[in-house]
């Protein structure tokens, strides 16, 4: 029979407060340029933030909206990541292949997509009336 765990057990789970934030940052940080430097997919997402960033702020749209756009690629990221933790993980345990294991990162790329196809569907629906707009005025002169 197997003790029941205790957080005592973990010598992850030590540090409280400003400690804990300061590790928590740091090794995201890490978790970041790991992403960087790994996962092309990853960096061409960064890339789309990077470009289209600076799009949203300048657009002529409420700054919600503008939020809205910068949010929906900065989840492209997050879901990235978590992908990518996913694959590790699966790679971790092994590199032979395994039907539980091509589902799991499977699952993983379904939820990239989906999260690239709400970004898309987000830029569209807010900056398609811009794009009308644009073009009305541009055949009225």
């Amino acid at each position: 029979m197997t003790t029941p765990y205790d957080i005592k057990q973990n010598p992850h789970k030590g540090n409280r407060g400003l400690t804990r934030a300061l590790h928590a940052a740091k090794n995201s940080w890490c978790g970041i340029v790991y992403a960087f430097e790994e996962e092309s997919a990853f960096r061409q997402e960064l890339v789309l933030l990077i470009i289209l960033s600076p799009v949203a702020l300048f657009l002529p749209i409420s700054p919600i909206e503008k939020c809205a756009l910068i949010a929906s690629l900065i989840m492209v990221l997050v879901v990235e990541l978590l992908n990518s933790s996913v694959e590790a993980a699966i790679d971790r345990i092994s590199f032979d292949h395994h039907d539980l294991s091509k589902r799991a990162k499977d699952f993983g790329s379904a939820a990239v997509m989906l999260a690239l196809l709400v970004a898309a569907l987000l830029w569209l629906t807010i900056c398609t009336p811009l794009v009308m707009h644009w073009q009305h005025k541009a055949y009225t002169i």
